[in-house]
């Protein structure tokens, strides 16, 4: 990437690298139905996923939080506007070309864990490199491995781990494979206040020391306090967006939504 910049921009490239967009979108429109019962999920939203930021995405139920993720990550089409990944538009792939962007370049953390029960950690941590016929840059899997705290877990299948350490595993094959942007849907949601903190410091930790961009819905305000920003979503638009949030200021904001 750095070697297509003209000379004269060499100098400025630290600064630039904070401006690159990991994701972004650009009028985008998601209409469900027609007439008078239709709905406008998502209504000409524009925003860009810096590289190495962790964002969090919040507002009340029906929003469009999960369907302006969904979008992004390539899970939904757009009825107008344009995403992309990197420098990808998604409209522009065909569906095996999107399957292939999807798991080279996107990372998933769900709220269900979605782990394999059969598969070991560490298998589990690598699978989406395994489908792929890569063995993927073990130096990097260590390091994410050592990150998450993992390391006395990789012979243990799902079973034998508790749900915290069963999102770790999640959290460790999102960052696997060394995606341009993870998405996580409420990661933390079915975890205890503790381990929930464990998770997303972690997360931040990725952010921080491994460069990873996240983007994150939430309703959790003290969640979204770990992220660098919240944009705020409300029938559809963007109407709000917070830097260094706290889960103080977060929740204000929120409850002028009445939620």
């Amino acid at each position: 990437m750095h070697s297509s910049f003209s000379s004269d921009c060499i100098d400025t490239m630290t600064e630039m690298t904070t401006l690159v967009a990991a994701a972004g979108a650009v009028d985008a429109m998601k209409i469900y139905g027609g007439g008078d019962s239709e709905v406008r999920a998502l209504d000409g939203i524009s925003v860009t996923f810096e590289r190495g930021r962790f964002t969090a995405i919040m507002g009340p139920s029906g929003s469009g939080k999960s369907t302006l993720m969904h979008c992004l990550a390539g899970l939904d089409s757009l009825t107008s506007g344009t995403v992309q990944i990197g420098d990808v538009e998604l409209a522009t792939l065909n569906d095996k070309q999107l399957t292939e962007l999807r798991r080279t370049a996107v990372g998933f953390i769900f709220q269900a864990y979605n782990l394999v029960p059969t598969l070991t950690a560490l298998e589990n941590i690598t699978l989406p490199l395994l489908l792929g016929g890569s063995k993927g840059d073990q130096a990097w899997i260590d390091r994410v491995i050592d990150t998450v705290g993992l390391r006395d877990r990789l012979k243990h299948r799902p079973s034998e781990l508790s749900g915290g350490q069963q999102q770790r595993v999640a959290v460790a094959r999102a960052l696997a494979s060394q995606p341009t942007i993870i998405f996580a849907d409420e990661p933390t949601g079915n975890l205890d206040s503790h381990t929930g903190a464990e998770i997303l410091a972690f997360m931040r930790l990725a952010v921080r020391e491994l460069g990873q961009t996240i983007v994150m819905v939430t309703h959790d305000p003290n969640a979204a306090s770990y992220a660098d920003r919240v944009i705020f979503l409300a029938d559809g638009k963007i109407v709000d967006e917070m830097g260094e949030p706290t889960a103080e200021r977060v929740l204000d904001r929120m409850k002028r939504f009445g939620e």
